[in-house]
């Protein structure tokens, strides 16, 4: 792997993922919108991967040894990236989510047992609907714009993974949490800042387990994917799965203060990673395959000290 483009990564996990590149030795090329300069060493192309003429103009005549797609989120933007990309480059990686697992986003998404983790083989890219299946089950109270995100990151899986004329991988990120990179989407904040304060976490009445992974782990896997030759899917994320009051117990014990909790109505939204539904992701096959994940428990306690030196010095 001499020459790499990452496509946005210019904050989070995707910051890291730059420098580990570079400091890899690659070639590495960064394309975003210009919000942001890239870290020294590290090529820079300004363009607005929507428009598919300008990225064309962009990119000139370059060529990658292997593209990773940290912003592809619509399946439009995937069939622009497979049009601008192909001839470009043998291998496209995609940053996808977890949350293509959820049962509560598709009637086409086959609930896992509870416990047992989820599968790559769960969800085959190459053969759900590109044009989209039903949006959600019957009865299902996410927010429209959770189930809209899931089916789309879905959605743009399937246009890569078809008709591409490159070796295609989706890598679907469990929930990532800051280490070096601090609490960006402030989800580990909000737990910080309700038993700091004493008021009452919104919890499910049984709440399942969720998958995790940090900034460094993440940056790493797609490091680490983007030299492979697999293809298909991948989940990135820590061994063992936690519990929102888990979670809650490992910023109770940085605080001092003992978490409340308040149970939500059968439909009520509740606090971020408290979840009604399983979904848990197995991490085996990066396993297998020579990938060693750090175990949640292990880095969590950093996470959570970082959260709430960036909560003290707000």
């Amino acid at each position: 792997m001499k020459s790499v483009c990452v496509i946005g990564g210019s904050r989070y996990f995707g910051l890291r993922l730059l420098e580990r590149l570079r400091d890899a030795g690659a070639a590495v090329t960064v394309v975003n919108r210009g919000s942001a300069p890239p870290p020294p060493g590290v090529a820079h192309v300004v363009a607005d991967r929507d428009d598919e003429q300008a990225l064309r103009a962009a990119l000139g005549a370059r060529t990658f040894d292997v593209v990773v797609d940290q912003v592809c989120y619509t399946p439009p933007q995937a069939a622009v990236a497979r049009r601008v990309f192909g001839g470009r480059t043998p291998r496209y990686v995609m940053t996808s989510t977890m949350e293509v697992y959820d049962p509560a986003t598709s009637g086409l998404v086959t609930p896992a047992p509870p416990g047992v983790l989820v599968p790559e083989s769960a969800l085959d890219p190459s053969s759900w609907p590109a044009d989209g299946g039903p949006a959600a089950p019957l009865g299902s109270r996410l927010p429209a714009g959770a189930v809209r995100y899931a089916e789309d990151k879905r959605r743009a899986e399937a246009v890569l993974a078809r008709e591409s004329p490159f070796a295609f991988l989706a890598v679907r990120a469990a929930h990532v949490l800051g280490l070096r990179g601090h609490d960006f989407t402030g989800r580990l904040r909000h737990y910080a800042e309700r038993i700091l304060t004493g008021r009452p976490v919104a919890v499910h009445r049984d709440p399942f387990r969720t998958s995790f992974t940090n900034d460094e782990e993440m940056a790493g896997l797609l490091a680490w994917a983007a030299s492979t030759d697999h293809t298909g899917a991948l989940n990135a994320c820590s061994h063992g799965p936690l519990g929102v009051t888990e979670l809650c117990d490992a910023v109770a014990a940085r605080t001092g203060r003992t978490p409340v909790y308040r149970v939500v109505s059968p439909g009520e939204e509740a606090s971020p990673f408290s979840f009604d539904r399983h979904y848990a992701m197995d991490n085996g096959l990066a396993s297998r395959h020579g990938f060693a994940f750090t175990t949640t428990a292990d880095w969590l306690p950093e996470a959570v000290a970082t959260t709430l030196h960036d909560l003290k010095a707000a």
